[in-house]
């Protein structure tokens, strides 16, 4: 009987451990942070589901089509983590948006944040970024507006009505 017990309690061992092995597989799956400075292609490279998010969005082509006229230069800085479901959801539908302006104008930082807040300090210095993803939108090296978290009413608008909220005349 003892052997008996052995072997029954070797395969309750082995399927514990199992379970916990596939269990932490599991929930590390898209956990990946980039962290830093990113560009698109290293995001789309290693999280491939946000190109499947972007080609699905649809912007407005009324809102593209004025966007596509600045003629000044603007800075959006885009704070995002690349284990956040808002980033995914709102930074892949940005994507869209900046492919179809191609607006030489238009001058876009991603940063990506770690997931610990702790470890996010050295990133957002001076930023005051609470949620992410976080949009900032600068003319003249000036904040003129942020979309924080989730838009307003979508990507595209929010900067489009952040960008005609005040006189943007560049100082030449």
């Amino acid at each position: 009987m003892t052997k008996i017990h052995n072997n029954i309690l070797r395969k309750k061992n082995f399927y514990i451990f199992f379970f916990f092995f596939f269990l932490v597989l599991l929930l590390s799956y898209g956990e990946e942070n980039l962290i830093g400075e990113l560009t698109i292609e290293e995001i789309l490279e290693n999280f491939p589901e946000w190109q499947i998010k972007a080609d699905s969005y649809t912007p407005s082509p009324e809102i593209i089509t004025k966007l596509k006229s600045i003629d000044y230069e603007v800075k959006i800085e885009v704070f995002l983590g690349t284990w956040c479901p808002d980033s995914k959801e709102h930074v892949s539908s940005f994507f869209k948006v900046m492919k179809l302006l191609e607006n030489p104008h238009l001058f876009i930082s991603y940063i990506g944040l770690p997931r610990e807040k702790e470890s996010r300090k050295n990133y957002i210095q001076g930023k005051n970024i609470i949620k992410i993803p976080t949009f900032i939108i600068s003319v003249n090296n000036k904040e003129i507006g942020r979309i924080i978290e989730t838009p307003s009413k979508s990507v595209e608008e929010d900067i489009l009505s952040i960008l005609t909220q005040k006189p943007q005349i560049p100082d030449y």
